[in-house]
């Protein structure tokens, strides 16, 4: 026992130093870094500057006799972030771009449900609309090792993004009103 004892005090002995001095990957406790790869950053910048992609905008009633309509297509940083993303390849030996990009964009669906209940918003309309996208590019794959080749070819691809908001539903034209009012005032 005591032979047991005195091996486990001489290995605590002969490691306090290593990590006293940095050799040791816990050393720093809940401070010690993380490996992440360089991408990680992009897509967390990513969803963060384009919260409101997958969200539903909330308008004012839509005035009596007046029909609105979809008037903002997708605009292409929208389009090619709804795109499946390029290949992420290791540098000289696989690597993918895409170039001389185009686009068309055509409106499929601009219709609007009757009202009714929505939690959190209350009574309201659905407009939907919906957008057919066509990219036109040209991909190219690029290899330098283990021999050189690089391939073009014309590539095509169908996006389609539903644009959906919501208009409240207000009986009574001073109702109404004051919601237009208040929706459309300016807040700091």
């Amino acid at each position: 026992m005591k032979i047991h004892r005195k091996w486990l005090l001489l290995a605590g002995v002969l490691m306090i130093p290593s990590f006293l001095s940095g050799c040791s990957p816990f050393a720093m406790g809940l401070g010690t870094p993380v490996l992440m790869q360089p991408w990680v950053a992009d897509r967390i910048q990513e969803r963060m500057e384009n919260k409101n992609d997958h969200r539903v905008p909330v308008l004012p009633p839509i005035p009596p006799g007046h029909r609105p309509y979809c008037e903002d297509p997708p605009d292409q940083q929208e389009i090619l972030r709804t795109m499946p993303r390029v290949t992420r390849g290791v540098p000289y030996i696989y690597e993918e771009f895409r170039d001389d990009v185009e686009f068309t964009v055509e409106k499929i669906v601009d219709k609007i449900d009757p009202p009714r209940f929505f939690p959190l918003i209350g009574p309201a309309q659905l407009h939907h609309c919906h957008w057919k996208c066509t990219v036109y590019y040209t991909e190219t794959i690029d290899s330098s090792y283990p021999f050189p080749f690089r391939v073009k070819r014309r590539r095509a691809e169908v996006v389609y993004i539903d644009k959906d908001h919501l208009h409240l539903c207000i009986t009574g034209q001073d109702a109404q009103q004051a919601t237009y009012r208040e929706m459309m005032a300016v807040r700091p």
